[in-house]
């Protein structure tokens, strides 16, 4: 048997076993870790080959697991596939084509509606076509610049021959970049998506303003508002006593020392805070916006979950924003592209939550290999 064949059969037992139950990543080190035999070069080939049955969402339901996997690898590949050309050498003669080359030469055609059952719950302004043909390319690793740290990390790039491309702070490379080994001094950078940098456009701290970062999970967006405005105060919680230990960590890299980190519920009402001139609501959501990095989470998504996000968030909007100052600012951010978690979510804040919103739309990323966010920016005129 070659080894194409047993990347295949590894490959298929594993979507085989996988119910989507752990996020697939952590499924494939718990695969591999159990069978030590497969070098890195198998384990790497085995799960790119996963990752491409998923890619193609809910298309093509008809075919078997080994048939999606091949399609997956003609559509996402761009340069000769040896495993390709193993099994299928007439399509690997054309793998170099754009996707509608492909897809026309296979004669088939790509159904956004059935790549993506949600198509009819998509935020304003998102094209569902390009935005469901971009899952077939994982997007890129993006780090963002700290103060006065740019010119020195294009520096290193440049010296280590890493292709780069810059966006303001943002650096793009290429995913599978070890980018602990190319820079490890990490308090010279952040990684953090195009989208997610582009939210803090909306932050603009003053010196010594009270700023809470409620959902703040791990503080990537607590350290750009740091980064931005050093001398504010700065609030973070989360629901999660272990992700803030997460943060704890994450805060002392990146040498952030003064700030208040509080457990909290925020389904049920805040106490015990004085009023903030700004809060960053980034809420829980399905995450659909980022679902190129994980295409798993499409296949086994269901649609009820979109009206448990839009209530969760609505619940925590209601409980946060009597905590705005007179005059203070709410940054509402999800990474979803349901427009019950966003266009919903910013009517809620307007007509239940008083504020007044200033601007309010999507971050598309699908079209610059970045995730695809939504924020909206409230102020209580109260």
């Amino acid at each position: 048997m070659t080894r194409w064949e047993n990347y295949m059969n590894a490959a298929e037992e594993i979507v085989a076993a996988y119910d989507g139950s752990l996020p697939l990543h952590h499924f494939l080190k718990n695969f591999f870790k159990a069978r030590p035999h497969m070098g890195s070069r198998d384990r790497r080939r085995v799960q790119q080959l996963v990752y491409q049955y998923y890619r193609l969402g809910k298309w093509q339901p008809q075919l078997d697991v080994r048939e999606r996997m091949l399609l997956g690898t003609f559509l996402c590949e761009t340069s000769p596939d040896a495993l390709l050309g193993f099994f299928k050498p007439e399509w690997n003669e054309r793998i170099t084509g754009t996707v509608i080359d492909k897809l026309v030469f296979l004669n088939l055609r790509w159904d956004a509606a059935s790549a993506f059952p949600f198509v009819s719950h998509l935020s304003e302004g998102i094209d569902p076509e390009a935005f469901t043909l971009s899952y077939l390319q994982q997007p890129r690793l993006f780090i963002r610049a700290r103060p006065g740290k740019k010119a020195a990390i294009l520096r290193l790039l440049e010296d280590a021959g890493v292709a780069h491309e810059t966006t303001g702070d943002a650096i793009a490379l290429a995913n599978g970049i070890k980018i602990e080994e190319l820079l490890p001094d990490k308090r010279a950078y952040e990684v953090q998506d195009l989208s997610s940098q582009e939210t803090g456009h909306r932050f603009r701290p003053q010196p010594k303003e009270r700023w809470w970062d409620c959902c703040a999970a791990s503080g990537g967006k607590s350290i750009l508002l740091h980064d931005q405005q050093p001398s504010i105060g700065l609030t973070v919680s989360d629901v999660r006593a272990s992700i803030l230990e997460n943060l704890h960590k994450r805060f002392a890299e990146a040498g952030i020392k003064q700030y208040d980190a509080r457990v909290l519920d925020l389904t049920k009402p805040v106490t015990g805070f004085r009023p903030f001139k700004g809060i960053i609501l980034d809420a829980p959501c399905s995450g659909s916006g980022t679902w190129g990095r994980s295409p798993e989470h499409l296949f086994y998504f269901t649609e009820d979950r979109i009206t448990e996000y839009a209530a969760l968030q609505k619940k925590i909007a209601k409980h946060v924003t009597p905590l705005l100052e007179p005059g203070g600012r709410l940054v509402y951010i999800t990474c979803s592209v349901f427009k019950e978690e966003n266009e919903d979510a910013v009517t809620f804040l307007q007509n239940e939550c008083g504020l007044e919103i200033e601007e309010s739309g999507v971050i598309k990323g699908y079209d610059r290999e970045a995730d695809t966010m939504f924020v909206a920016v409230g102020r209580n005129l109260t």
